[in-house]
């Protein structure tokens, strides 16, 4: 379980407007960080047109290397820490640049700026 990777993941129980279901995420923390079993990941929803104008949502075209069988999105304002657990099965994984896409979503969500 390593950086960059999409993974099939269990979010449930839920509460409120939190993603619900199992649906694939994508790893997001360093993977030299952190010492207990879990991940930090981005949750990975149907993409919806309106979502273009959303910066905390990046566009993921599927193919051979992700394990998409849809355009869908990385939702950044969904982030969270998740156990180990919850990962059902590896699909696949993301290139750099995506990765670095969403880095930069993340960081519109979290107010993050280089100075």
């Amino acid at each position: 379980m390593h950086r960059g990777e999409v993974w099939l993941i269990n979010l449930d129980p839920t509460v409120g407007s939190e993603m619900k279901k199992t649906r694939p995420a994508i790893i997001i923390n360093d993977d030299s960080v952190g010492i207990l079993p879990l991940k930090v990941v981005i949750p990975v929803t149907d993409w919806k047109d309106r979502y273009s104008a959303a910066p905390w949502m990046v566009r993921l075209e599927p193919d051979g290397k992700n394990g998409l069988g849809k355009v869908s999105a990385a939702d950044s304002f969904q982030v969270r820490s998740v156990s180990q657990q919850r990962l059902v099965k590896k699909l696949g994984t993301v290139d750099e640049t995506l990765l670095e896409s969403i880095s930069c979503a993340l960081a519109a969500v979290l107010g993050l700026t280089n100075k």
